[in-house]
């Protein structure tokens, strides 16, 4: 850049800087950020502090435009709506199975006579160990010995 660039530049960013002081003068705020909330974008919702700090600097005669037409020329500068967003949690998984508890109690009767363990031990509700504690001393006072109860205590007793 030559001389006469160099103190264009240096013109137009200290300008910016002025004009960026009397809008946050005029709307009441106190940070450069304040501004974004009366910029409009075209994608709709006010602009976003990331792109005001690129517009200042790729950008400066852009968004001097922008905040002389919004806030300084304007008589009562107002704030824009934010942009419309899609609800939390409003993207539902399609491939998901609802199942019943009576669906659940099914599997795990046809996987007990299967002889599948690990579908039984998947499916079966998780105990804490008290209570498999429990279980296991009253078979056992029953003269029940149930391997599958024994195998779930001591994987739980384990981790």
């Amino acid at each position: 850049m030559s001389i006469t660039q160099d103190q264009m530049v240096a013109t137009t960013s200290r300008d910016l800087e002025d004009l960026i002081g009397k809008a946050i003068k005029k709307i009441g705020g106190k940070k450069e950020n304040d501004l974004c909330r009366y910029l409009p974008m075209t994608s709709g919702g006010y602009m976003h502090h990331f792109t005001l700090r690129k517009m200042k600097t790729q950008l400066p005669q852009k968004l001097s435009e922008m905040i002389k037409t919004f806030i300084t020329n304007t008589e009562r500068p107002v704030t824009v709506a934010p942009k419309q967003r899609a609800a939390r949690g409003s993207r539902k998984k399609k491939d998901h199975i609802v199942l019943t508890k009576s669906d659940i109690d099914h599997i795990l009767q046809v996987a007990r006579s299967a002889g599948d363990k690990e579908l039984v031990r998947k499916l079966t509700p998780k105990k804490d160990l008290r209570t498999i504690k429990r279980e296991l001393i009253s078979s056992i006072r029953n003269g029940k010995v149930e391997q599958e109860l024994w195998n779930i205590y001591s994987e739980t007793a384990i981790a």
